[in-house]
This record gives C-alpha cells, sequence and structure tokens, in this order.
C-alpha cells in the first residue's frame, strides 16, 4: 500500500468480541497500526503509549490496532490496556495481506540489538512474549487514512521496534499539514 490508495475494509473480531467493520469510520480520519503477536514487548509498549496518549489526538479521530493474534491470546496479553479504540485479532493474517505487511528475520535482529532499552523496559512491564512462531519476525505498520478513505501516509517498520512517532500521527489527527517527522517507508 502507498500514499493515494485506498484502505481497504477491515473486517475483524474485536477484543471484547464483537465483529468490526472499518466502514463504520467513513467520514473520518484514523490510524491503522499493524503489530506482531499480544505479547510482543515492542508492540505493549506502543499500545501503552497509544492509550495513554490517545486524548491528544481529538474525539473525532480514531485508532484500530490490529494484532496477528488469535482472540484468546490476544484477550490474554493485551486487554490490560484498556484501550478506548478497537483492538483487533487476525490470525489468518487477511488484513497483513492486504496491507502487505512484511516479514524479516533481519528487522527482528536490528530490533533486538537496536532497542535493547525497549525490550527491556517491556518485559520489565510485565510483557514477556510466550511464543515462538513465524508471527515473531512480523514487522510493524501504520497507515494513515483521511475522511474519504485514502491512505495518506504508509509506513512500515524497518524493523520490529520502529513505529510510526506519535507526533505524526498527531499532526495527522489534528488537521495539520505536513505532517510532522512523516515520512514513507516502502516495504
Amino acid at each position: 500500500m502507498q500514499s493515494g490508495d485506498f484502505a481497504p475494509p477491515i473486517q475483524l473480531s474485536a477484543i471484547d468480541g464483537n465483529a468490526f467493520d472499518s466502514r463504520s469510520l467513513e467520514g473520518r480520519r484514523y490510524l491503522v497500526t499493524f503489530f506482531r503477536f499480544a505479547s510482543c514487548p515492542f508492540c505493549n509498549m506502543r499500545m501503552a503509549e497509544l492509550v495513554r496518549r490517545r486524548d491528544e489526538l481529538g474525539e473525532d479521530f480514531e485508532i484500530i490496532a490490529i494484532f496477528e493474534a488469535d482472540l484468546k491470546h490476544l484477550q490474554k496479553h493485551a486487554s490490560q490496556h484498556l484501550a478506548a479504540f478497537p483492538v483487533l485479532a487476525d490470525p489468518k493474517r487477511v488484513s497483513y495481506r492486504e496491507y502487505g505487511i512484511r516479514k524479516s528475520l533481519l528487522g527482528v535482529i536490528k530490533g533486538i540489538v537496536t532497542r535493547i532499552n525497549v525490550v527491556t523496559m517491556g518485559m520489565l512491564r510485565g510483557y514477556v512474549p510466550r511464543e515462538i512462531s513465524s508471527r515473531l519476525l512480523t514487522m510493524p505498520a501504520s497507515f494513515l487514512v483521511d475522511e474519504q478513505g485514502i491512505i495518506q501516509l504508509a509506513y512500515y517498520g524497518r524493523d520490529e521496534g520502529d513505529h510510526l512517532s506519535f507526533d505524526s500521527i498527531k499532526s495527522f489527527a489534528l488537521g495539520v499539514t505536513p505532517f510532522a517527522g512523516c515520512t514513507a517507508v516502502s516495504a
């Protein structure tokens, strides 16, 4: 996906067990952010930041957080965030494929080596990875979508801890252009 593309619709189960459909967001700006698995320290540190800073984005902006996890795993490991936005399970990688989310062994190694402080902090907060599977290789990605459903920014993380800056999200949410510090990263 890239800037100018229409955002594919997302229809997945939410952490509360209800069905979610992104078409319910027509006419609103939103962030779609893809995470790895639900016990990932990097993912949980980012989720904690999004939950903590959600109010800075305004009432009309929405966040959609998607994990490569089945619903029970997601409920067990991510429900402590008490997110006021949709947190979705995509165990079959349906939306991951539609949005072109990649996997990278090199990205995992780079993330661990260059972001050891984030891993350590996450694990100290109880975000201990309890699984080893292909989900370990999933790289994060974020998409800023406008009111017409068009992707304005596609950001593909270069390593497991590389997320779009919160300042970029905030600038987009509040209608500031150009987005502070935004650069698109190709998959």
